[in-house]
């Protein structure tokens, strides 16, 4: 059976009010995609911030009426908001699929390094000897396919290899869908605390612990206020973003213990420079940037 597919590009502050009246059509599903490549970076804790154009999608199995839908539709959003313009709701006919299957398909198993690997939990482990982190695509960012947790991922499983991560402590700002502080721990670390301003990413760190049966006793979680005062790490791993790495470089240089290492991501190339010599006059001593499609990452160590 074919599904019938409404589609809208709006402006935020019409979002809520053109999701109601499409559920009130008895839409099954509401989606929302970025209508350009403008992602949304740092949202204020609690926010679910969206696109300065955004598609609305709403799907109907029911295909009768149409035409009067979409009157119905007009019709209440001039009730609704009379001073703004109804959007424009371009409709489609989709034929019938496994669409939790096709989304299924595009996420498949990675290797990180030499030991690492990524493994979806509706895969079998290619290499079942080898780290397996099992891990689901989520609403929390960080599965392994953004070049920036690649990136920090290889550099994890490097130290592994060289047994720089046996029995460290582990500190993962940002933490995302815990992935980075995850591997660490399977890779040998001792314990990590993952921190977040997001209470999505502090949950879905949560699941995707249990899903590889980390403890909270190995992996605590909280927000960036929780973290207690002048506590340093022989590790600190930050993947977020350039503007927030200068901002809250004093913080989170101060957390490298002596003789600890850190790694920075989430830089653009041309952001490296200003990231790199603003952790320099620190006190850390930064080695040369690692680029992978045009994001970098930087690493260090503090003299011991």
């Amino acid at each position: 059976m074919p599904w019938l597919q409404l589609k809208a590009r709006i402006a935020p502050e019409q979002t809520e009010l053109l999701e109601e009246l499409l559920l009130a059509e008895g839409a099954t599903a509401i989606t929302f995609q970025d209508a350009h490549d403008d992602p949304v970076f740092e949202p204020e804790r609690g926010t679910t911030p969206l696109w300065e154009e955004t598609v609305l999608t709403g799907l109907y199995d029911d295909l009768e009426g149409l035409p009067d839908m979409l009157e119905r539709l007009a019709a209440a959003w001039a009730e609704s908001a009379p001073e703004d313009s109804c959007p424009v709701i371009e409709h489609e006919l989709l034929d019938d699929r496994d669409w939790e299957r096709e989304w299924m398909q595009d996420f498949t198993p990675l290797q990180m390094g030499e030991r690492l690997w990524i493994v979806p939990t509706w895969h079998e482990p290619p290499n079942p000897e080898a780290v397996n982190l099992r891990l689901d695509p989520g609403l929390a960012f960080g599965t392994g396919t953004h070049a920036t947790t690649a990136l920090c991922l290889s550099w994890l499983d490097t130290l592994a290899v060289a047994g720089n991560l046996d029995g460290v402590d582990v500190l993962d700002i940002g933490c995302g869908s815990g992935i980075l502080a995850i591997a660490a721990l399977k890779l040998g670390a001792n314990r990590a605390i993952g921190t977040d301003i997001d209470p999505q990413a502090l949950s879905a760190s949560r699941d995707n612990a249990e899903r590889n049966d980390i403890t909270e006793h190995r992996l605590q979680l909280c927000y960036p206020e929780q973290l207690a005062a002048k506590q340093d790490f022989p590790l600190v791993i930050a993947n977020i973003l350039a503007g927030p790495l200068i901002e809250l470089a004093s913080e989170i240089a101060s957390r490298v213990a002596p003789g600890g290492r850190i790694a920075l991501s989430g830089i653009l190339e041309n952001q490296a420079d200003d990231v790199f010599s603003t952790y320099q006059e620190h006190g850390l001593i930064m080695d040369e940037p690692e680029v992978h499609e045009g994001w970098v990452r930087l690493t260090g160590h503090r003299p011991a």
